[in-house]
């Protein structure tokens, strides 16, 4: 139920899964999060996601955008008015594509780590592991 890696409960929030129970839905519309998750209850009204999964969303539709504007500027002979409708559509889709999963990164992350609020749980430590 609760993941055993940062790891799990961050590919959780990025599926837009209930970064404790895996079963309950993230989010209640595109980017509104519940206030509870339906299954196992949890808290969610604590998550301060704000405009960094934007940030993210930008910073990898940049990276992931550089290598394509530079293929397309170097090998095809396109003009200017084609570059743009190839690639502002490819970046606004990107864009969207990116930021439910980065906010629910975001807040899987804020609830592994105890941020703002929400109460840090951790599976038990097994003591005959060394």
């Amino acid at each position: 139920m609760i993941p055993a890696t940062f790891a799990q409960a961050a590919w959780r929030g990025i599926r837009g899964r209930c970064p404790r129970c895996e079963q309950g839905s993230l989010f209640r519309k595109w980017l509104k999060p519940r206030e509870r998750c339906p299954v196992c209850m949890l808290d969610l009204t604590p998550q301060r996601a704000d405009d960094f999964p934007a940030y993210i969303a930008m910073i990898v539709t940049g990276h992931l955008m550089a290598p394509l504007i530079i293929m397309l500027s170097l090998d095809f002979e396109l003009g200017p008015v084609a570059m743009m409708a190839i690639l502002v559509p490819l970046a606004l889709v990107m864009m969207l594509g990116m930021l439910q999963p980065a906010k629910g990164a975001v807040i899987a992350v804020q609830w592994w780590n105890g941020m703002h609020g929400f109460v840090k749980e951790r599976l038990p430590e097994d003591p005959e592991t060394p």
